[in-house]
């Protein structure tokens, strides 16, 4: 292979390790490696040395997570500012404040699940 056919950033390769398995034990591991977004190598040498393997759907579902979270933020910002606005029209502000605490406890519990779910 030249230098010109290497793919950029590949780690050096070694000696390769047999492994003996039936059809659909191959077929397992290609659908893991592939759920985790990793070559079978990549998954297997990880799997192998007990490395943390993430499926690329939990990631996904942290990333959507995020998305809500800031969400939840810009909502609590628009019901700030229509109190600030609108102050004493539609609800009580103890309602309000109660609301916008709801939101705080909110992102603290999405922003510990994320933390969780990326260890």
């Amino acid at each position: 292979m030249s230098d010109s056919t290497k793919k950029e950033n590949t780690r050096p390769r070694g000696t390769p390790v047999k492994v003996w398995a039936t059809d659909e034990e191959r077929a397992e591991i290609a659908a893991r490696a592939t759920q985790t977004g990793m070559s079978q190598s990549a998954y297997l040498r990880a799997a192998g040395l007990n490395h943390p393997v993430r499926s690329v759907y939990d990631l996904k579902a942290v990333a959507d997570l995020g998305r809500v979270n800031g969400d939840l933020g810009r909502v609590a910002g628009l019901l700030k500012l229509w109190l600030a606005d609108w102050r004493g029209f539609g609800a009580k502000p103890a309602e309000v404040e109660k609301m916008m605490n709801e939101f705080r406890e909110l992102q603290t519990e999405l922003s510990a699940t994320m933390r969780r779910a990326l260890k």
